[in-house]
């Protein structure tokens, strides 16, 4: 029987810890430039498109051609690192991912990252299999928390009913202006930071396919408990 749900996925923070790499990759970056980068940079632009953080948080540039050149050259960076550092899927994403799959619940993952980040990742570790579709920061204009990578990946799923599992505060604030329910895993926030999503956890591996089933369907005005 065809689902009449499914599950949109966030990449980094959620099935992947790439903070590590990112982290370096800007500050290569950095140095390459001969730019500072202000205290509190990289946690204010989690979540966030490079062409958000390069004008607006790291104030590198303005300019939107070399905006986007910067940009390029930081997620070439971060491919290069995560290529070496073999980057793999968080322990718990892979056991929900298994979950979904054994239950024929289709997924799709919608990140504001690029999609050769995503691929790289999705290739060296064999997922690729785990996802109907790949909704990236190439797929839309304006990045979260706008709702629009959400509304697209909800079209891409093809079902009814939609939940998100995210990470950080835009992403859930764009989860729930798309009009979608959202899981939040602490991976890169603390607990009281993602208290507007739906159900707050601290591990994937807590979370079973019948209580996405439930959520998926639920008024996400309020939290689960659990």
């Amino acid at each position: 029987m065809k689902q009449t749900w499914g599950v949109i996925f966030d990449w980094d923070g959620v099935l992947v810890d790439s903070s590590t790499w990112h982290e370096q990759s800007w500050e290569i970056l950095a140095r390459e430039l001969g730019y500072a980068i202000p205290a509190g940079s990289f946690q204010r632009g989690f979540g966030l498109k490079n062409e958000v953080i390069i004008p607006t948080i790291l104030q590198w540039a303005q300019a939107e051609d070399e905006v986007a050149r910067l940009a390029h050259r930081k997620e070439t960076l971060y491919r290069q690192l995560a290529r070496d550092g073999g980057l793999s899927f968080l322990p718990g994403a892979r056991i929900l991912l298994d979950r979904l799959a054994a239950a024929g619940v289709p997924c799709v993952i919608g990140s504001s990252t690029e999609r050769a980040n995503i691929t790289v990742i999705l290739e060296s570790n064999q997922g690729a299999g785990y996802f109907r579709a790949i909704l990236s920061g190439e797929d839309v204009t304006h990045g979260k928390p706008a709702p629009d990578i959400f509304l697209k990946a909800h079209q891409a799923l093809g079902t009814e009913h939609a939940v998100v599992i995210e990470d950080a505060l835009p992403g859930v604030e764009a989860a729930l202006c798309s009009g979608l329910p959202v899981v939040a895993v602490t991976t890169t926030r603390r607990r009281e930071e993602l208290d507007e999503a739906t159900w707050v956890v601290d591990d994937l591996a807590e979370v079973s396919v019948e209580a996405l089933a439930v959520i998926a369907g639920a008024d996400a005005a309020g939290p689960v408990n659990g």
